[in-house]
């Protein structure tokens, strides 16, 4: 597996994280590339005054933030892997940080960005949020240059541009990826609500979510299935591993009322939607016994400290379909589950997850079953 990139004679070790033992997938993509061969045929360094900086979206594992070390520069992502994969790739390639700060897109972006990146992310919603919060910080001197691989670049992204940045045009394509130039001369911005409020009518809940949440204009019908399907039990300690908005944990606080429910997600903006549902739809008694926490999994979280974890794993990391998420989340699933405790999890049946717990468990229950789903109970033995 090839782990250097060299543009412009400059070598850059980048690996994905977590680790796994055979990669097969580099952590970078064309669009990287592209992006960074336009800002140094371009001289688009120049217009990074002193007074003004880099600004980066969505870098996938640190390519965009490692090679323009020279630069001041803030990254804004919605993901702890990718924030964790720029970190470790920083360190891995003796980049300084005092050049770099990185945060959240939930954050107010800096107003002195003279040169925006941008890697165009999975889903238009979060998109449309971005260049929302772009268009409020930008003047018309301002470079904005977007890159995506060609297949999730549509009209309606360029529809976007246009909303809320100005006039809009796309390069040829190289690599299978294009780049995206936007002008900004849009005089009225529109004030759109890109976060959005739901009910769950039978629970008379109302949920909201995050641009960036999954799922997020209904409830998501694996996560209903297992909602509708918890194990009977005295649980004291549960965890909403992967939580998205949070519905499967708020079905676990108002089937285990004493239990403490912590909410795990490695999504900024699906964390704050879970803790604004759990704040919205039940009694303020009930936040002493919740948590919070963006997280890669439960890697970092004690062993044998939890007595049931709800998950509805992703098979997805941002554009790439891949199991090795699920099979993080089950491996640290048996190390934090206390003796006897329990992992419930719902997934499409093609997946084969049975296999994979029995592997990791030495045992699996089918609890419910559908013409899509099933739903899945390992318990911890040893």
């Amino acid at each position: 597996m090839n782990e250097a990139l060299i543009i412009a004679d400059k070598p850059l070790i980048l690996h994905r994280h977590p680790r796994r033992k055979n990669e097969t997938l580099q952590a970078w993509d064309s669009a990287d590339e592209y992006l960074i061969n336009h800002f140094n045929e371009n001289e688009l360094g120049k217009y990074v005054a002193e007074d003004g900086q880099l600004l980066i979206i969505n870098d996938g594992f640190g390519a965009l933030s490692c090679y323009f070390n020279d630069i001041e520069r803030t990254v804004v992502s919605d993901s702890f892997l990718s924030v964790s994969s720029i970190k470790l790739n920083m360190q891995r390639n003796h980049c300084t940080p005092e050049t770099l700060l990185i945060q959240d897109s939930l954050q107010e972006l800096p107003t002195n960005a003279k040169v925006v990146l941008i890697k165009v992310p999975k889903t238009l919603a979060f998109l449309e949020y971005q260049l929302q919060q772009l268009s409020a910080v930008i003047d018309k001197d301002t470079i904005i240059v977007a890159a995506g691989k060609v297949d999730a670049i549509h009209k309606s992204t360029l529809a976007l541009f246009e909303k809320y940045i100005g006039t809009t045009k796309t390069s040829l394509a190289k690599k299978k990826s294009r780049l995206i130039f936007s002008l900004p001369d849009q005089n009225e911005i529109p004030e759109t609500e890109v976060a959005i409020t739901w009910e769950i009518e039978r629970l008379e809940w109302k949920i909201h979510n995050h641009a960036n949440v999954f799922s997020r204009n209904h409830l998501d019908i694996g996560g209903r299935y297992l909602m509708d399907n918890l194990p009977e039990g005295d649980f004291t300690k549960v965890v909403d591993l992967g939580c998205g908005n949070g519905v499967v944990g708020m079905a676990a606080a108002e089937a285990y009322p004493e239990a403490q429910i912590t909410f795990i997600d490695e999504s900024y903006m699906a964390v704050d939607s879970a803790r604004i549902n759990m704040l919205k739809n039940f009694e303020e008694e009930r936040s002493d016994n919740t948590r919070f926490v963006v997280n890669n999994g439960l890697v970092g979280f004690k062993a044998r400290s939890y007595d049931l974890i709800l998950c509805n794993p992703p098979f997805h990391q941002q554009h790439t379909i891949t199991d090795h998420i699920a099979w993080s989340m089950f491996n640290d699933a048996h190390f934090c589950l206390a003796i006897n405790g329990e992992l419930v999890i719902v997934g499409n049946r093609h997946l084969d997850y049975q296999d994979k717990l029995d592997r990791i468990f030495g045992n699996c229950e089918l609890i419910a079953e559908n013409k899509k789903f099933v739903v899945l109970r390992a318990v911890k033995y040893d």
